[in-house]
């Protein structure tokens, strides 16, 4: 990770020009297109901040790039770097992913079949504390589940709920995850720090319209 401080600055740059950009593409602009025209400048010129080397960065410019008119913005905030070298490196990024997908599509069928398996021995009749994997049995007989039984279920509900969190990150593993996702924190926290410090220096040069 860069600097905070070259990080910050370079995303203020970039951000401005995307405002600048997207005030020029629409003069009249309800509230609502505002916010979403500030987001997306923000996005892409935080986005761009870290260079292609991240897949969060990729997917991000990737889904912005869907649209026309977003496409026009990340041309110029990315300034004037080889058009077919970015093409390259999106393309280069979707079949990294593709194949990240690919991975996970082969552990879910492993587990498929693992538990296709257990099903089958349960049905042969073996052993209760041979068969039951994460589960106890009480001295009444009743199936316990265990603590690491919830543990691992909580584990995985929560790890979905950060790959829906963070840009491009279903098609991720959990080290590929948990890498992308202190990098997109730290991206996010640039860009509060200079949202806020632009918030401030409004608010002190017009006071009136704060209140």
């Amino acid at each position: 990770m860069r600097n905070p401080s070259s990080l910050k600055q370079e995303f203020l740059k970039k951000w401005i020009k995307g405002l600048q950009i997207c005030s020029a593409t629409k003069k009249k602009m309800s509230i609502i297109e505002r916010k979403k025209a500030i987001k997306l400048s923000a996005d892409i010129a935080m986005a761009s901040t870290r260079k292609f080397t991240t897949y969060w960065s990729h997917s991000l410019l990737a889904n912005a790039s869907k649209d026309d008119t977003n496409k026009i913005i990340i041309n110029n905030i990315l300034g004037n770097d080889d058009i077919s070298k970015r093409s390259m490196i999106f393309k280069k990024s979707s079949m990294g992913l593709l194949a990240m997908s690919q991975k996970i599509i082969r552990c879910k069928k492993i587990v498929t079949k693992s538990c296709k398996i257990s099903r089958q021995r349960r049905q042969l009749n073996f052993s209760p504390k041979q068969v039951e994997v994460g589960c106890t049995i009480s001295r009444k007989g009743r199936k316990m589940i265990s603590p690491i039984s919830i543990a691992r279920k909580l584990v995985k509900k929560r790890t979905q709920i950060l790959k829906s969190l963070i840009p491009g990150g279903e098609y991720m593993d959990n080290v590929s995850l948990i890498k992308e996702t202190l990098d997109y924190i730290l991206s996010l926290r640039v860009q509060v720090d200079v949202m806020r410090h632009l918030a401030n220096a409004s608010e002190i040069t017009n006071p009136k319209t704060s209140l």
